[in-house]
């Protein structure tokens, strides 16, 4: 995936299934990845297709005392988890320090909205799916068995594109300036020299 010891993953537009193998792979490999935006990840399939796997899911528990488990997360980025957890052998101590390494995030939290974030492209709908097909989202499959915070999640990340876009316009803006002023700048023969002979002709 990368040469990178932590490894931030931006899931919007991703195919659940395929990313969450990768993930499961690197993780076992010693690798630290935070996802972000799992609520945009999409599931191969209608909504109403997810809706009824999910209650299926949902329907297992402990007879006795369902307190006991199975457990069905609600939100996206716990599904994502539990999705990596059921392809890494996580009753082992290897395992669950492979899963330690692996953060998951609704939206873009603080620290890395500043970070550099990549996509999978093995994992990509765009690249796996046909346009016909039809996909729905995590998020809303999340909401309709009782996530709470989709209204939120889509105030802050409002918030921050607001932030990100200003910060982008800023940094574009530098590097014109920085673009126009090396090349208006006139460097005398000598120096030119010098700079020759140290390869920066």
């Amino acid at each position: 995936m990368s040469f990178k010891n932590e490894v931030v993953i931006d899931c919007r537009g991703h195919l659940l299934g395929r990313m969450c193998s990768i993930i499961a792979k690197e993780i076992l490999n010693g690798k630290h990845i935070v996802c972000t935006r799992t609520e945009d990840i999409n599931m191969s399939g209608s909504l109403y297709r997810a809706k009824l796997k999910y209650a299926n899911f949902r329907r297992k528990h402990t007879n006795s005392n369902p307190r006991h488990g199975p457990f069905h997360q609600r939100a996206p980025s716990k599904i994502l988890w539990r999705t990596v957890r059921g392809m890494v052998p996580h009753k082992t101590p290897r395992g669950a320090a492979a899963l330690d390494r692996l953060k998951c995030f609704e939206g873009i939290p603080h620290p890395y909205d500043r970070k550099k974030r990549m996509v999978v492209p093995q994992a990509l709908k765009v690249l796996r799916l046909k346009p016909e097909r039809r996909v729905c989202k995590l998020g809303d499959l999340s909401k309709e068995f009782g996530w709470k915070h989709q209204d939120l999640i889509k105030r802050l990340e409002d918030q921050r594109k607001v932030k990100s876009e200003a910060f982008h316009k800023k940094k574009t803006a530098a590097k014109r300036a920085r673009q126009a002023a090396t090349k208006a700048v006139k460097v005398s023969a000598e120096d030119q020299k010098i700079l020759e002979s140290a390869g920066f002709a």
